[in-house]
């Protein structure tokens, strides 16, 4: 008998089973450019072995909502056509992720685009939703449940939120690469204990332990990993060779078949090979990124507010600082890095509430409350917000003196 389906090894998932309809997509060269999207951007820098990708990530979120999808079918919740229907939401969840990942957001969102909008795009109209299509699937509401914008709330939580297939795989997946120790979660357990409750995704009671440590593991994986100062060291250094060049090469504008071409290699072979005078700092720092010779942080502040400083005020901050060290304004980078210590819900807002269920005596009972009323979590609720003054290694005693004159007593 032929076999529907393959098995793919995976390091965190052991195997991920891949049906015939979901390997059609994988094989698409718009998937398999997310082989060649790095998961956390310049990292690898400082973690060596943290070269995973978009690709086995997607792959991954894929295999947990289905678990997830399958814990809700035992319990009655789902038919088994609304676990396919999760899988491919979870698998092109990230298929409109731009080069450097998260990198790119940044410098897209001042378009008051995102990686989730070119997504839309690519799903609606590329042959990745004709195919969808040719097998029976909507690949509408496959797009509304993957950027979690569908009526059925519980199953957009399933992908992305506080409890979603999304962040149970990035954690596992980053610790693991990275070496990090923070990152270890009973992502079975949660999935297993998965309930819906009014329209809303819920967790029995008794896996809240499992809740807590995954928030905290998160909460540590943005410290230790993700804000790094040298892991942020290169990614400014990208961030501003984007920004130099974009007017060059129009790496924003919203052209979708430009767009899927744009790998991390791509940008960088593209600086780096420039000749354009108007690009000599950005190829500068393209090169000094790819042989790792990084940005030095001079100063350091984690700041009690919830705001990035903005581009207005990181400006002020420069001129500031450069006429008090009289560096160049050039050779000095303020990094404002800013992150709800609780994840968004697929609405994009703060999580506030998570929902418990109680079975005693065959009786179920429910009780909204509060994230930050948690035990565990209540002590991280809130915002990371750190400050960070970055320049080249020559100008470093003149800007530290500089920066922590001017911004010593900043709260």
């Amino acid at each position: 008998m032929n076999k529907n389906y393959l098995d793919i090894i995976d390091p965190i998932h052991d195997f991920i089973r891949v049906y015939d309809h979901e390997l059609q997509l994988i094989d698409n060269p718009i998937f398999q450019r997310l082989r060649r999207i790095r998961q956390l951007s310049g990292a690898h820098l400082t973690y060596p072995a943290a070269q995973h990708t978009r690709f086995e990530h997607s792959l991954g979120v894929m295999h947990i909502s289905g678990q997830a999808g399958y814990a809700l079918n035992e319990k009655g919740i789902l038919k088994s056509s609304d676990i396919e229907v999760l899988r491919l939401a979870g698998l092109l969840h990230d298929i409109g992720h731009g080069p450097f990942s998260h990198l790119f957001e940044e410098i897209v969102q001042k378009k008051k685009i995102s990686h989730e909008d070119f997504g839309k795009e690519i799903i609606l109209k590329s042959d990745i939703g004709d195919d969808l299509t040719k097998n029976g699937y909507d690949k509408k509401l496959i797009t509304d449940i993957a950027f979690g914008n569908s009526k059925f709330q519980f199953l957009n939580e399933i992908v992305s939120g506080a409890l979603s297939a999304d962040m149970m795989d990035y954690l596992l997946r980053d610790g693991y690469f990275t070496g990090a120790e923070h990152a270890k979660i009973d992502h079975k357990r949660i999935t297993q204990s998965l309930e819906v409750y009014r329209k809303k995704l819920a967790l029995e009671r008794s896996a809240l332990y499992s809740f807590e440590s995954m928030m905290h593991s998160r909460y540590q994986m943005f410290k230790a990993v993700y804000f790094h100062k040298t892991v942020r060291a290169a990614e400014v250094m990208i961030l501003e060779a984007l920004r130099l060049s974009d007017e060059e090469f129009g790496f924003t504008s919203f052209n979708l078949n430009e767009y899927v071409q744009l790998t991390d290699e791509y940008v960088l072979s593209k600086l780096i090979s420039s000749d354009s005078p108007k690009l000599k700092r950005a190829r500068q720092l393209a090169i000094d990124y790819q042989n790792r010779k990084l940005l030095k942080c001079v100063f350091e502040r984690i700041l009690t507010s919830r705001n990035h400083l903005g581009e207005t005020k990181t400006n002020e901050l420069r001129t500031l600082i450069s006429k008090k060290s009289k560096v160049d304004e050039n050779e000095i980078f303020v990094d404002s890095s800013v992150t709800p210590s609780i994840p968004l819900a697929p609405s994009k807002k703060e999580s506030k509430q998570i929902i418990l269920i109680s079975h005693e005596n065959r009786k179920s009972s429910a009780q909204e409350i509060p994230i930050s009323k948690i035990p565990v979590v209540s002590a991280i609720s809130g915002f990371m917000n750190i400050l960070r003054i970055y320049t080249h290694v020559k100008n470093r005693n003149k800007v530290e003196i500089a920066a922590k004159s001017i911004l010593g007593e900043l709260k």
